[in-house]
Formats: structure tokens, sequence, C-alpha cells
């Protein structure tokens, strides 16, 4: 079933950002929501869809309900979806499918959480270290930061990846942090704050690992027909692709090639669009190496080329295709799923030609890639300014 034009987002919102005390998981989410629901014209009582994902900080199983009890909504269509990372995407997937097959009407997608200040140091050191194989990995001590060290350790050697260049990542993203005004960290940085930067598991430092926020994020997805009744300009559903390839590092068939790689396809399948055609791209980056891989998988430059890309300036606004322009998980803002979804959140914004002072010009095509776990699964996105 192809649900090209078929779908679009109407609105978008995210939560104050930072280290907000005050501020509950659910808050967050609540305040993300609001603002997402204005900015598409609509009521709260228009919403008969919501789709979440999980929580670390609330101590809640059915999320899905529990949120639409506090929001005061009654919605036909409810769920929260668990793919880590890749949750966000996905969801825009199952709203899609939703709203086409008549499930429902108008469907809000709510993530966020108080990671910051709602857990302890030994709280996120336990969840780090939760994701290892029980038998074949957590007994050895992995962690997530050191099992995706491990995947950089091997891109280093098989295409030559220097230091410098990881590091030229959380570069640019930092750059394109400072001209967002609710970016977590907006202070510049050089490469050679990254290289000395505090070492978390070699080769990567902390400037080369995601943030740690209290922030939440929401977007609202619909029919073009019900569009037409708002005041929001819509961002059309081009193409959308799952992989779901392995949970265990120790499973995945490649330390270098992952499930982007069939998630773009289909995407870009749908869409009848190619690497060529994307115009500004968001892509998931808990660590520096990700969207390096991510970049290569989806075709977005030659294999063994995207370190290079990032290092000489062209995942820059302004270059041949700018990357995470409102700074990604590591300037911008990462609390669980919420990471993901600012991702969708800025595609929809640069788009409509609303990113002040970052807007990349003439974006028409942006594609949206959310990644879960070790890289495990995979969901690609490619939203447009225009039906195609």
């Amino acid at each position: 079933m192809t649900l090209r034009n078929r779908a679009v987002i109407v609105g978008v919102g995210e939560s104050d950002i930072g280290k907000l005390p005050h501020m509950t998981g659910l808050g967050l989410n609540a305040q993300a929501a609001k603002r997402a629901i204005d900015d598409a014209g609509l009521r709260p009582s228009d919403i008969d869809g919501l789709l979440t994902a999980y929580s670390f900080t609330e101590p809640y199983f059915m999320l899905g309900s529990v949120l639409a009890e506090y929001l005061g909504l009654k919605p036909k269509f409810c769920a929260s979806l668990v793919v880590g990372g890749a949750s966000p995407a996905a969801m825009l997937h199952h709203a899609a499918l939703a709203v086409t097959n008549g499930s429902c009407e108008v469907v809000l997608i709510c993530a966020g959480e108080n990671r910051a200040t709602g857990m302890t140091r030994d709280e996120t050191v336990a969840a780090l270290t939760a994701v290892g194989h029980p038998y074949f990995e957590a007994p050895y001590g992995v962690s997530i930061p050191s099992l995706y060290a491990i995947v950089a350790r091997r891109f280093m050697h098989d295409y030559g990846l220097t230091r410098e260049q990881l590091a030229s990542v959380a570069v640019n993203t930092r750059r394109h942090a400072s001209l967002h005004p609710n970016a977590h960290m907006r202070s510049l940085i050089t490469i050679d704050d990254v290289l000395n930067s505090k070492p978390v598991s070699a080769p990567l430092n902390v400037l080369d690992c995601c943030l740690i926020s209290d922030a939440g994020g929401a977007f609202i997805v619909t029919t073009p027909e019900r569009a037409r009744d708002l005041k929001a300009k819509p961002a059309y559903l081009l193409g959308i692709g799952e992989a779901h390839t392995h949970e265990h590092l120790i499973s995945a068939d490649s330390l270098t090639r992952f499930g982007a790689v069939e998630s773009g396809k289909a995407a870009y399948t749908m869409a009848g669009l190619g690497p060529s055609d994307i115009d500004v791209a968001e892509l998931y980056d808990c660590f520096t190496i990700a969207p390096i891989i991510e970049m290569e998988d989806l075709g977005l430059c030659e294999r063994g080329g995207a370190g290079a890309f990032f290092q000489e300036g062209h995942a820059a606004i302004g270059g041949k295709l700018p990357i995470n322009t409102h700074g990604g998980m590591l300037s911008h803002a990462h609390a669980g799923a919420v990471g993901g979804l600012m991702s969708i959140v800025e595609a929809v914004r640069q788009l409509r030609g609303e990113a002040t002072g970052r807007q990349v010009e003439g974006a028409e095509v942006a594609l949206v890639h959310n990644e879960g776990g070790i890289l495990s699964s995979h969901c690609t996105a490619i939203l447009g300014s225009q039906p195609r």
C-alpha cells in the first residue's frame, strides 16, 4: 500500500528544553502537544488518535492510555510504540496508515521525558547498560556508548574515517544549534574541544555523545482533505520505510552496513525520488558515528565519504546537503524518543520556510531518519512541501 501524498503533518510543537526540575515527563508532553495543536489550528476535541513511545522517568506501563487521560483525550486509536529511537518515525508510519484506512482522522504523536532532572546518575548508568544481550554481552560490561564505539572502530578500520572527521559531526550540529533559540546547547565548539573532552568509550568522548535533556515534542498527522480546513501549511508524506534487522549487536550482519539501506530504499521507491532529490536531511545522531553510517547507507554520499563530507563543511547550512539543521541530539535535545521526533519537527519547519535564522534556501524535500537500539530498528521518511 502506498502512502504517497495520502497523509500530511499539520502541526508541530516542542516543549521548553534543558534542565527543568519543575516539569514532569507528562508535563513536557502536554506542553509540546498544546503547541502542536495550536500550531495546526485545531482543538483538543479534534484529536481522535494518539500515539506515544515510552518513558524511563514515568512509572506507567500503558503510557498511551495514561497520556490520553492526562491530556483529557478519549481517542479511538491509541497506543504506545517501542522501537527505541526509531519510534517517532515509526509512529508517523502507523499514524499515516490509520488516517488513510479510516481508523481515525487526526492523530497526535508525542514523546518526551524529564531525563536530565528526573533520573539520578546511577539510574542513567543502569539504563545505559541494560541493552546488552543478557548472556553474551552484558556479562562483559558493555554499555550503549561502548557498543557504538565498537561500530565506530570498525568503520574507522574499514574506511579510513579519522577521529577529526568524527569530531566534525559534533561541530557541525553545534553550529546549527547555535542558530536555534530553543536548543539545549548553543555555545560553539571546535574539533579540538571534541577531541579534548572527557573520554567515554574510545574513540568516543563526551562531545561525541548525545545530550541528556528534559524535553518533549509533538506533531499531528491527518489527511490532505482534512488539512484544507486548517491554518498550518501541511508537509506531505511522500515515502516511508522501515527495517528491523536485529536487537543485539552480536546478531548484526555487519558493523558498517545497517537497516537504513532497506528502509531508505523503501522510502525512495514510495516517493519516486532518489538521494539527489533531498534538499535537507535530519539524521539520528545519538553518537557522532551514527549520521556517518546513515548518510552512506541512505546513499546521500559515496561509501566511505561521509567523514570528509562533514569535515569539508558540506553538511552545513548553505552546503551541498545541510544535515541536522536544528542541532540534532548532540546539541538541540535528547530525552528518550523525543530526539528523533525533533528531527520531524525540524523537517516540517524547514519545508514551511519557518526555520528563522537557519532556513535552508529552497527546501522542498526533506529526509528524516530515525534509528533505535544499537542501529537495530530503522525508519526513513521523506517529506515534501507539496504533493508529488
